[in-house]
């Protein structure tokens, strides 16, 4: 269901400060913040935010800007990562007068100052960096997790790990049903997951982990818990 889906994905990308959203499925992938101080142009500051906003929208990136006049730039830095928004752009006096905005990743805190006559590009370039670098990560923790098994003793040591495993198996209900039975105890029993969808070979005589028949496919199990 959708509901698992958001499920797994805040649980892959989310850290101590909130969520991590992949750009692709975020509803804000920008957010701009003004960044005035006491004596600084804000009025030329918020213009520029504004004129950010429309620049990056008009370009098909989901962007918005944050003008609460009642929250300072560093609570609204804290709201917007904790809402796992991908990336941040800060516009201050400095930034004014270079005719730059700064970008803050939300995935590794990385600032780059990009010049304004450029921005949509490299703001899409950005995006996409996020999207790959997030993507990465999670597939290499996930493959961190997974143990290649052939044997029911094999199965269970890494059931026990809390592993993701893959293993053999003859595609029969039954014997999944025996293999949730057979499992069933206070850490949930183990099912089938998914099959990948480029398949390992599976060599002539290689039998299936749980009924030792002859196995038909290759197949992620674990608990659920």
């Amino acid at each position: 269901s959708k509901f698992v889906q958001i499920g797994v994905m805040v649980m892959v990308h989310g850290d101590d400060k909130g969520l991590m959203l992949p750009p692709k499925v975020a509803s804000v992938q920008v957010i701009v913040i003004p960044v005035p101080y006491k004596d600084a142009d804000t009025q030329g500051i918020f213009d520029a935010c504004t004129a950010t906003v429309e620049k990056l929208c008009e370009a098909g990136i989901r962007a918005n800007s944050d003008f609460r006049d009642n929250y300072s730039p560093g609570w609204k830095y804290s709201h917007w990562e904790m809402k796992g928004v991908p990336l941040r752009i800060e516009i201050g006096p400095k930034d004014l007068a270079n005719d730059q905005v700064r970008a803050v990743r939300r995935d590794n805190g990385a600032k780059i100052d990009l010049p304004r006559g450029s921005l949509v590009e490299r703001v899409k370039e950005l995006l996409e960096e996020v999207q790959e670098s997030l993507f990465v990560a999670a597939k290499q923790r996930r493959d961190a997790c997974i143990q290649i098994v052939k044997t029911w003793d094999e199965f269970v040591e890494a059931l026990g790990q809390r592993k993701m495993i893959l293993a053999p198996w003859c595609d029969e209900e039954e014997v999944e049903k025996d293999v949730k039975a057979r499992t069933k105890g206070e850490m949930g029993a183990a099912k089938t997951l998914c099959s990948p969808l480029e398949q390992p070979e599976v060599p002539e005589g290689t039998l299936c982990f749980a009924s030792g028949k002859p196995a038909k496919k290759w197949t992620y199990w674990g608990r659920s818990y």
